[in-house]
């Protein structure tokens, strides 16, 4: 727990024998005659008199608490200010926590663990969190609702907090922590499944470690934007980034080169897959966690966000025999997604489907996979090649990332197979030509290309607080009229007080027709391709995400922020 931490300190020193009510008198938060005559209440109903109190509306809960630690000499908080400590919230199981009915929410010292109780008299919780944690408890007082969110949501709520000013400094760089005697330390093993926990229940993508002068920042990417998660002290990080790299099979010692790796674990039942990448930075080690579920379905691409219109026209491009399907965006754009929801309409057990993936991401029944592997020699490359000599009649390469494998994907469409690929292009009609970039002849394009896809994510509004606002109808993409009402971000709690909950695609789909084959031959100018491509029916980015935003669906904020 920092030093600054916003803790209530008690007025005066704990006496012997000190009543609730002389406290609640003396704090100025009720009269002599209103505690006496609660006293003689309670004594008669045998039940608290805090809870008497609380229930006729002579006092709040956060009150009593203060009340409370006053009575016993001790701190109290609040939720409104308390930041806890994730490490020291996994130092315990949360099952036992919920049995003491106490939270460990940080430390005093190297040796004192600060524990977030309601009822700081309860000493065989207090016994009994020494014993599992060795450490001596100090009691902070809460109230009991507080408590109650603390035991709820034991993840949600870590934050940050610098490491203690007397804790004993730890170098990263030369600590060195035997893989033998890692493999079996549970709590740290414990704290990282808290933390891959804490962001798969928050519907998180990645997890960024990043150190930084005093601790292990823990960082979410949660509907495509970073926000901050909880803290690790210093005297942990390097104990929880050498268990992480033992689960993805990384070289410990190894501290100046970049790794990769993979690991598994097993998260309130579910499966988790983890892409581990570590990155070498001064301050010391940081680590990328990218969550996957293998046990997810894919979605449809009406559950992507997709319109009726522009279904139509991939559905019609994957019923072809052969054929490019190539669906463009940035990374993170949700672009392996849109190709998943494409495959599911092109399998039927009369087709032989394969994919070719870096990683994985949905386990499919029927469906031949393929991991890419490039230390083993199985690149995108090889694995195009691969399913091609294995007779695949629909093939799903997860990226054309080099010339090699763009021209191995049209050739494989060229020969009468169905291809779905992703591609690194700023929009539709600029595919074609940043394949042609990559090195793949303009005729070939031409002939094999059926569909372009182009795609980015908007954070979907929270349908629980959005709130109305009227804007012009220039602003909301029409011509004319009168101002139109959309909406705009609140924030609630079942958002996080961000306002959006999930994520919408904001999609353009260009079929390519006689008159852009012609162009992509003559290399016609991008601007070229799409005017015709508009001229043809195609709803560009921007009109598709106005579109959505006049639905109610997102903000303008948010589509001017994917589409600019």
């Amino acid at each position: 727990m920092p030093s600054d931490q916003p803790l209530r300190e008690p007025a005066t020193r704990p006496r012997p024998g000190r009543l609730l009510g002389d406290v609640l008198v003396s704090l100025g938060f009720c009269d002599r005659d209103t505690v006496e005559d609660i006293v003689s209440r309670a004594r008669a109903e045998g039940r608290p008199m805090g809870q008497l109190l609380i229930e006729r509306g002579l006092l709040d809960s956060g009150r009593l608490a203060i009340a409370i630690a006053e009575r016993f000499g001790l701190q109290s908080a609040s939720l409104e200010t308390l930041v806890p400590d994730a490490a020291a919230m996994a130092l315990v199981s949360p099952a036992a926590l919920r049995r003491l009915e106490a939270v460990p929410v940080g430390y005093r010292d190297s040796e004192t663990l600060l524990v977030a109780m309601s009822n700081p008299s309860n000493v065989l919780a207090i016994d009994d969190l020494a014993m599992l944690t060795d450490l001596r408890v100090e009691p902070l007082v809460v109230s009991p609702e507080d408590l109650d969110v603390l035991l709820g949501r034991l993840d949600d709520l870590a934050g940050h907090a610098p490491r203690p000013a007397d804790a004993p400094e730890v170098d990263l760089a030369a600590a060195e922590v035997a893989l033998e005697s890692l493999a079996q330390d549970s709590p740290t093993l414990e704290l990282v499944r808290s933390i891959v926990s804490r962001a798969v229940d928050q519907g998180a993508t990645d997890v960024h470690l990043d150190p930084d002068a005093r601790d292990l920042r823990v960082r979410h990417r949660i509907d495509g934007l970073m926000t901050d998660g909880p803290g690790i002290p210093r005297r942990q990080a390097a104990r929880v980034i050498s268990q992480i790299k033992i689960l993805g099979e990384l070289d410990v010692a190894e501290r100046r080169l970049p790794q990769e790796g993979r690991a598994t674990l097993v998260i309130d039942g579910r499966r988790i897959d983890l892409r581990v990448s570590t990155v070498p930075l001064v301050e010391g080690e940081a680590i990328v966690l990218h969550l996957l579920d293998p046990d997810r379905r894919p979605q449809t691409l009406a559950d992507l966000g997709m319109g009726d219109a522009e279904r139509e026209r991939v559905e019609a491009a994957v019923a072809r025999s052969h054929g490019a399907i190539l669906v463009s965006g940035p990374a993170g754009s949700g672009t392996s997604a849109t190709l998943h929801a494409a495959l599911d309409l092109a399998r039927s057990p009369a087709r032989t489907v394969m994919t070719i993936e870096d990683p994985v991401e949905y386990r499919l029944a029927g469906v031949r996979q393929i991991q890419v592997r490039e230390r083993a020699g199985l690149t995108f490359a090889a694995g195009l090649r691969a399913s091609v000599r294995a007779d695949a009649d629909v093939i799903l390469a997860g990226a054309l990332h080099d010339p090699e494998s763009a021209r191995i994907a049209i050739d494989a469409a060229l020969g009468g197979r169905l291809v779905l690929s992703a591609l690194h292009a700023q929009d539709a009609p600029a595919a074609a030509a940043q394949l042609a970039h990559m090195g793949v002849d303009p005729y070939l394009l031409a002939s094999a290309l059926s569909c372009v896809v182009a795609q980015r994510l908007a954070r979907r509004l929270c349908p629980h607080c959005r709130r109305p606002v009227a804007i012009s109808a220039a602003r909301a993409g029409l011509d004319s009229g009168a101002d139109v009402q959309v909406f705009e971000p609140a924030g609630c709690r079942r958002c996080r007080d961000s306002g959006y909950s999930g994520r919408i695609g904001l999609f353009e789909v260009m079929p390519v027709s006689d008159e852009i084959r012609a162009l992509i031959l003559e290399r016609a100018p991008v601007a070229e391709i799409r005017r015709t491509a508009v001229e043809q029916g195609m709803r560009t980015l921007l009109h598709d995400g106005l579109e959505k935003m006049r639905a109610g669906e997102t903000a303008l904020a948010e589509v001017v922020r994917v589409t600019a």
